[in-house]
């Protein structure tokens, strides 16, 4: 159903502008599907009727079942494919790349920031993403996105945030990197940075005390940061081993930027839960993972695009973020496809905000292309993701009890992949956000 206007919602010393959704909201649902893929058994099956109760799927029927008089929305699904909600496992919502970026930090405030990520969340949902992971961002922005999604105020996908990346001095992840003398100072736990094992409790707790959902770590140089390695270790195998520990202690899964080979091994040994990226993973790296049972999110299209951006605008980055983005950047999708052919367990990510959010379906096209079956594809972006999560109870899959996440398709989706960048219908924890045959609903 379509979205109202912006309206005003004055908050306490502000007046912020939100998007809210208005209509077909959670109830007495009945959505016919002309086909639906069964993500569990990996099969595409016929004719199917999803019925849903509030937030959840009451039942899945064979056949096209009749709506009783109770029912507060019909959805007719004819030529389309119905999927569960996807899951972005790496987004950074509450930014994008642009030409103007790396002076952005210096003119923009937080609230300029806050503002956009509304249109970006917006945006992911209705691609089709009704979940994601927000690995990293400042000032508790994602935070407040998260939790303004879930009362209503904006719409967007439902949001496990990292809140502030943990890095070391100087390193990816290190906000005042790459700025002058006189503005670096020595920022600490409050800002993501810490060093050595006993400030890395220090850390976990201040995220704790900041309300994240997840933990994201970077023990390797990253591209996009303006320091000179993009592989290099920056945390000691004891640092890993004292920020998952005290991750563990307060429940939180830890995700771990890396893409040496060395700050991989570190990272899977330390008891990291995902590597993301993973560029220059070698085959001991990927046997680790087996044994370890460490996922891996690729975000082949954030490789993509930066080496594709430092090729035909180089100006738009610094020098040696260019450099970093040519040697880094072309290597991802190769690494997806051994890991693929190695049996390391992949989920779907993006590193959406390194590239135009919205766009996230492209990765499917691009998993295929470095090897996976289109089916395995939507896998990592259902069943994996949701297990990588640790909610694969709740979503991951079109079944009863969990949420009605539901996106449709025009088509098989399985016969040509980039159908996944052409979703029609959304509906999220039993509300409607998009339907390309709304009027017809009417």
């Amino acid at each position: 159903m379509r979205l109202r206007t912006l309206f005003s919602v004055l908050l306490p010393f502000a007046a912020v502008l939100f998007v809210v959704p208005s209509g077909h909201a959670a109830g007495s649902a009945v959505v016919h599907c002309p086909q639906l893929l069964d993500v569990e058994a990996g099969k595409l099956l016929g004719e199917h009727t999803i019925l849903v109760e509030g937030e959840r799927i009451a039942s899945v029927e064979k056949g096209f079942v009749e709506a009783g008089d109770d029912a507060s929305e019909v959805v007719r699904l004819d030529g389309h494919t119905c999927l569960p909600g996807l899951i972005d496992s790496h987004t950074h919502l509450t930014s994008e790349f642009s030409a103007t970026g790396y002076g952005d930090r210096f003119r923009l405030n937080p609230a300029d920031y806050a503002i956009r990520s509304t249109v970006y969340a917006r945006r992911t949902l209705e691609a089709g993403f009704t979940t994601v992971r927000n690995l990293g961002d400042g000032g508790l922005l994602s935070i407040a996105l998260r939790d303004a999604i879930d009362q209503g105020f904006v719409p967007g996908p439902r949001i496990f945030s990292a809140g502030q990346s943990i890095g070391t001095t100087g390193g990816h992840g290190d906000p005042t990197a790459g700025l002058r003398l006189d503005l670096q100072g020595d920022p600490g736990v409050e800002s993501g940075i810490f060093n050595g094992p006993d400030e890395a409790w220090k850390v976990i707790r201040q995220h704790y005390k900041n309300n994240v959902d997840v933990i994201k770590i970077m023990p390797s140089g990253g591209v996009l940061d303006e320091s000179r390695s993009g592989d290099n270790p920056q945390m000691t195998l004891e640092e890993i081993e004292a920020l998952v520990a005290a991750s563990r202690d307060y429940g939180f899964s830890v995700a771990a930027h890396a893409h040496g080979a060395e700050a991989i091994r570190r990272a899977v040994e330390g008891g990291v839960d995902s590597i993301e990226h993973g560029t220059y993973m070698d085959d001991e790296g990927m046997k680790l993972m087996k044994k370890h049972g460490t996922w891996f999110v690729p975000t082949i299209i954030a490789g993509e695009f930066v080496a594709q951006q430092a090729s035909e605008n180089p100006e738009v980055y610094p020098p040696q973020v260019a450099r970093k983005a040519l040697e880094i950047g072309p290597k991802i999708l190769e690494t997806a496809g051994r890991a693929y052919k190695a049996g390391v367990k992949i989920a779907f990510g993006t590193d959406a905000g390194v590239y135009p959010h919205g766009d996230n379906a492209h990765e499917f096209e691009l998993m295929v292309e470095a090897g996976m079956p289109p089916m395995y594809a939507i896998q990592a972006a259902t069943t994996h993701a949701a297990e990588l999560l640790g909610r694969d109870e709740d979503m991951g899959s079109l079944t009863a009890g969990k949420y009605a996440d539901i996106i449709a398709v025009p088509g098989n989706p399985l016969d040509d992949i980039s159908l996944m960048k052409q979703v029609n219908f959304v509906m999220k924890a039993g509300e409607t956000y998009k339907w390309a045959d709304d009027d017809a609903q009417d």
